[in-house]
């Protein structure tokens, strides 16, 4: 689990995604209540640094959301569609291989994989 966090490329199940929600909301939570304390000082220079803290945070979740698209067999695009995440969060990843790579799972659709073709057909 979390193997190439910041990567956009691959799939991701459920399991992973959800944590990655977690994680985001966490980190997010904790940028912001830094950002209030440092807005009390007024200092110009330190709210710079603390919104740049948010980039490493966002890249993280958008990766990860890219690759939880890709296991929908969507381009991470769909990603920016309002209430896609819940979506994603619940809905079952594509069996078997799809475009964006193998299955997290380890799944084989049976309708499209090869290993079916090389069965003797029955009549």
């Amino acid at each position: 689990m979390f193997k190439h966090p910041f990567s956009f490329e691959g799939r991701i199940r459920r399991t992973e995604y959800g944590l990655t929600l977690l994680i985001y909301m966490v980190f997010a939570v904790l940028i912001s209540l830094i950002n209030l304390s440092v807005l009390s000082v007024r200092d110009s220079s330190t709210t710079a640094v603390v919104c740049i803290m948010y980039i490493p945070v966002l890249w993280f979740m958008w990766a990860q959301g890219a690759k939880r698209c890709h296991d929908r067999n969507n381009s991470g695009w769909f990603q920016l569609i309002p209430f896609y995440s819940l979506w994603m969060l619940f809905a079952e990843g594509d069996r078997g291989e799809n475009t964006y790579g193998h299955d997290p799972k380890g799944r084989v659709n049976h309708y499209t994989d090869s290993n079916i073709l090389d069965t003797p057909e029955t009549f």
